[in-house]
């Protein structure tokens, strides 16, 4: 059975005055399959290209984050204890961080978990 999704793709802007970012993960949200996660890498040396000095440490902090929120873990506050949904739209709202999502996107799928994966595949590499 093909279910609707929406994701986001999460942007590394080290300048938000530059607009310039890296694409380094992907949450997707399927309220029909109960699905929420994310998905991400980081590519250190493209990372410092763009921002030499960037702490790629602190980076992979904010998206270990955005997975606990995913997961529910206790550790992100909050966030991670309201609904699937109301984590999706906490993780798809702008900030003004480091990391930011991208504009929200959907489809179908019969699969959300290997959705993830391949997006996360075509679109941060």
């Amino acid at each position: 059975m093909r279910v609707a999704y929406q994701y986001v793709v999460l942007r590394c802007v080290p300048r938000p005055d530059r607009e310039e970012f890296l694409n380094v993960g992907v949450v997707l949200h399927c309220q029909a399959a109960d699905f929420l996660a994310a998905d991400w890498s980081v590519d250190a040396g493209r990372l410092r290209a763009l921002a030499p000095g960037i702490d790629v440490d602190q980076v992979c902090e904010a998206l270990t984050f955005v997975d606990q929120v995913c997961s529910g873990d206790e550790g992100a506050g909050e966030a991670a204890r309201q609904s699937l949904g109301q984590r999706f739209g906490f993780l798809k709202a702008p900030r003004s961080t480091v990391l930011q999502p991208g504009p929200v996107h959907g489809g179908v799928t019969d699969d959300p978990a290997r959705q993830l994966e391949r997006l996360r595949e075509r679109l941060v590499g």
